[in-house]
């Protein structure tokens, strides 16, 4: 059953990724909407995610936070969807690679270098990820089928939840400029951010957000 999945989001945060996400598993799911601020810090929501930040999810009973860990775990836990490899297959090594990538080295350089950090070039293996251009030209070799051996998604020929999220990353970085506009990123955004479900999951969220002040 999984009438009881409850996702926690707000309408203008990474919330939209797992929204993209759930409707990629395309299994019934209610919406909690969470606003920015003291609501996210106390009262009920506290005790989903003391972080006092969006989005979470429950499923049975299990908290899951963490963005890229709500993907995985959507994945294996509706695998009719078809959005991660199976246990037995080679490919579960790069599928976890990726996803995990643009959660770690991805996310911290943007955010990084989007605050003026930058370390000393005789200091950048202290952080995991040395710089960005150095994880930008990792991610574009692994989306870019000229350099990837013509693999049409991120793992191969099939779509994943590594996509959602790599692909999610990406479009945030090219809209916020805080990504390199590379050819290669642009086509792969492009491509994925075209799926129905995900047209669907932002005509959600677009319509949950609040209007602009005139």
């Amino acid at each position: 059953m999984s009438e009881d999945i409850v996702f926690y989001t707000s309408p203008m945060s990474r919330g939209r990724i797992v929204r993209w996400m759930l409707e990629e598993v395309g299994e019934p799911y209610s919406t909690e909407i969470v606003n920015f601020g003291p609501d996210m810090r106390t009262g009920p929501y506290a005790a989903i995610n003391p972080m006092g930040k969006v989005p979470a999810l429950t499923h049975r009973g299990v908290t899951i936070t963490e963005t890229a860990a709500i993907c995985a775990y959507l994945a294996d836990a509706f695998p009719k969807a078809d959005l991660a490899p199976a246990l037995d297959d080679p490919a579960r090594g790069a599928y976890f690679r990726w996803l995990f990538f643009a959660a770690g080295p991805v996310e911290s350089a943007i955010t990084n270098t989007s605050l003026g950090f930058e370390a000393p070039r005789e200091r950048e293996v202290m952080l995991g990820y040395g710089n960005l251009t150095k994880v930008l030209d990792v991610l574009e070799s692994a989306v870019d089928p000229a350099r990837n051996g013509g693999r049409d998604y991120i793992v191969g020929a099939k779509f994943t939840a590594a996509d959602v999220y790599v692909g999610s990353q990406l479009a945030f970085g090219l809209m916020f400029k805080t990504i390199e506009a590379r050819p290669a990123f642009a086509t792969y955004v492009g491509k994925i951010s075209s799926r129905p479900s995900a047209v669907r999951a932002r005509a959600i969220d677009d319509a949950l957000a609040p209007m602009p002040v005139a």
